[in-house]
């Protein structure tokens, strides 16, 4: 893929004013490389969901000494500075984009979630009795389970929260999730797992649950941000975030008061106010009716378009725009 958009450049008849290169497959990037020599008129802007050989530092696969990682960082590096602007999803994937130097601009656009209601989604009363039974409040880990997610803080917090009729739902797919499963104890009696759902069902599984549980290994902060927080805000669902303080999920849910930040310091204190949330209906439909405003506002489609309109008429520093998709 990487040669065959290398060799755009050449076969291309038009100049493009604007190449915009994404992460997928990794080091993509490096196709700017080979743009700016050969088509040094187009602007090039690197649009950034996760890093690279980053990714491969916070699994262990690869030694930040070695002399593969220092060859990978290098040419990576050479890529940036080919960039005239370098798209990131947080302000702790910007901080480690910077390190490489780059003089390009910098700006954080986030992903905008699949679904995206005009209102928030209403609690789906079969969905929920399916998945979490009578609990009073429902906690649910929907999504991706793999290398950069860790849930012993959230097993901790779920059976403390046994007593408080709570329950806890993982909706699950990766290549962590048989280890996960094997973590349960026979005490557990408010933990399950249910298969994912079908697309035309899942509003109906996400609405079931009152509060998402999104989790990031404090090795991987800026490396990915997991884009599921931007997902549970837009249908109206407050977010649990087991990570570091560094991270953008972090420092979102402070700015916008929408959800908890665990940690084992704060441990009790979060499942105090979880406690007294499952039996105040009306400030959790308060919470939800913000957590959807704060998303409208901020974070949605048509917010981080214009955005996105905004900076690419900044690169090019003309007033009008003719987008090609190939």
């Amino acid at each position: 893929m990487q040669a065959a958009w290398s060799l755009d450049a050449i076969r291309r008849r038009s100049t493009p004013d604007v190449l915009i290169i994404g992460t997928d497959p990794i080091l993509s990037v490096l196709v700017a490389i080979v743009w700016k020599v050969l088509r040094p008129q187009t602007k090039i802007v690197h649009w950034c969901f996760d890093l690279f050989p980053e990714a491969a530092f916070s699994e262990g696969i690869l030694d930040r000494g070695s002399f593969g990682a220092r060859f990978l960082q290098g040419i990576t590096r050479r890529a940036y500075q080919c960039c005239d602007l370098i798209v990131d999803i947080g302000s702790c994937m910007r901080a480690q984009l910077k390190k490489y130097g780059s003089k390009a601009r910098h700006v954080t656009l986030v992903p905008w979630a699949l679904e995206e209601p005009p209102e928030p989604l209403p609690v789906s009363q079969d969905e929920r009795s399916h998945v979490f039974g009578d609990a009073n409040l429902a906690l649910m880990y929907s999504g991706s389970y793999g290398r950069a997610h860790s849930c012993s803080g959230l097993l901790m917090l779920a059976r403390s929260l046994r007593q408080a009729d709570a329950a806890l739902a993982f909706s699950v797919r990766g290549n962590r999730v048989e280890s996960l499963k094997n973590t349960l104890t026979a005490e557990d009696s408010n933990v399950r797992f249910v298969p994912f759902a079908p697309p035309d069902k899942l509003q109906e599984r996400l609405a079931s649950a009152d509060i998402h549980v999104v989790s990031l290994r404090e090795e991987w902060t800026g490396t990915v941000v997991p884009s599921k927080f931007f997902g549970a805000l837009a249908i109206g669902r407050p977010v649990l975030f087991f990570g570091s303080r560094r991270s953008s999920i972090a420092e979102l849910i402070e700015t916008y008061a929408v959800g908890w930040i665990w940690d084992e310091e704060n441990s009790g204190d979060v499942a105090d106010g979880l406690r007294n949330l499952s039996t105040n209906l009306t400030v959790m439909a308060e919470l939800s009716r913000h957590c959807h405003a704060v998303y409208r506002q901020h974070f949605s489609r048509d917010a981080t378009l214009d955005q996105w309109d905004q900076q690419l008429r900044q690169t090019l520093g003309e007033d009008r725009l003719e987008i090609i998709r190939s």
